[in-house]
């Protein structure tokens, strides 16, 4: 008992001192970007310069970036394989540039960059700390968790996040006490530095029964159709782009988000988009297409390699699309709006069980 007890101490210790690594990051990633977002709203002539951005981040990954270009995909394969230490510069870096992405207009999001930050600084603590291997695997995944948890404010959805995130979909129970705890004390971190996070409206309750359940089967297919649209188009952008430089690459995602964002008239589809995720929860007017309007923006931006992530734009695509969708099936709109948010990411991430929280 004095052994388990003992174990679960360090766990909360160390657990703690991650979410407050996490928090810290977040909150300061966070509040950049709210600084760049009301920047570039008074200044839209800024989104003209996206291209000469992507040119000046690709050279700056190609230069000293090949280490940490591989983003989620190398804090997943060092979480499973052990490995070197994730290069630190990770979070500097990855900060940066997702910061820059949105100043320019870029349809990014911050799961990405606040899961590597979180991975990278927790790994530098990790080995400065001298753990095991398999209390760094454990750490890495609470960095997860702590990252996701702090900059979405939702810390029991980040705790199973990290824990989903690990093994692809499959829960990883060993990490639960640091995840947990780092992603409580990350999110708590944040909200003690003055960060607020946006309000949605709570969804009605509406009693389950074989037409609803039948809707909700319909909604399941039209969501996993949006899915794997985006999925497949990113995946086309990057394969046809890997002819080019990443400096070219990004440059010409940049001209392509320009030209698309003056043939629509609107900058409601460029940076992170919560104005629309909120308009989507209580406005019958919203357009039909707006949901696929973002997808392509998102696309574009994340397949031609701008830093930053996608779930914030996929909370928009699903938000949006799960808005229409309850107009037609005759479903509240905030409740629809709301379980298309969660759903769309939780089909891109193959993160089911921490989306469904988080709705």
């Amino acid at each position: 008992m004095d052994a388990a007890l003992r174990q679960l101490a360090r766990w909360v210790g160390l657990g703690a001192l991650v979410g407050v690594v996490c928090g810290g990051a977040s909150a300061l990633f966070l509040w950049l970007l709210e600084l760049v977002t009301d920047v570039r709203g008074e200044h839209e002539e800024l989104v003209f310069l996206l291209p000469v951005a992507g040119l000046a981040i690709g050279l700056v990954y190609e230069r000293w970036g090949q280490s940490i270009k591989a983003g989620n995909s190398l804090v997943i394969d060092t979480i499973h394989d052990g490995g070197p230490e994730i290069p630190v510069r990770m979070a500097p870096m990855v900060l940066a540039g997702t910061v820059i992405t949105h100043l320019f207009g870029g349809s990014a999001g911050r799961e990405g960059t606040a899961v590597q930050m979180g991975a990278s600084l927790t790994d530098w603590v990790s080995h400065r700390l001298g753990v095991n291997a398999a209390v760094r695997r454990q750490l890495l995944a609470a960095g997860v968790a702590g990252g996701f948890g702090s900059v979405f404010g939702t810390p029991i959805a980040g705790a199973v996040f990290g824990l989903e995130f690990v093994v692809l979909g499959r829960l990883e129970y060993r990490a639960l006490a640091p995840a947990l705890v780092a992603s409580v004390v990350g999110d708590l971190t944040t909200r003690f530095l003055g960060i607020l996070h946006t309000p949605y409206p709570a969804s009605p309750v509406v009693p389950l029964n074989v037409l609803l359940l039948a809707k909700w089967v319909v909604f399941a297919a039209a969501i996993a159709l949006a899915t794997t649209s985006f999925i497949e188009l990113t995946h086309f952008i990057k394969k046809r782009g890997e002819a080019l430089r990443l400096p070219l690459r990004m440059a010409l995602g940049g001209v392509a988000v320009i030209v698309l964002w003056k043939l629509v008239g609107t900058s409601n589809y460029l940076g992170l988009g919560v104005p629309m995720i909120v308009r989507s929860f209580s406005d019958p007017s919203l357009p039909a297409f707006a949901f696929a309007l973002k997808l392509v923006f998102t696309a574009i931006t994340v397949g031609s390699g701008f830093i930053g992530g996608e779930v914030t734009p996929l909370f928009f695509v699903g938000a949006a699309l799960g808005s229409v969708l309850a107009r037609v099936l005759g479903i509240p709109i905030e409740l629809g709006a709301g379980v298309g948010l969660a759903a769309v990411f939780a089909a891109v991430s193959n993160t089911p069980l921490a989306l469904s929280i988080m709705a």
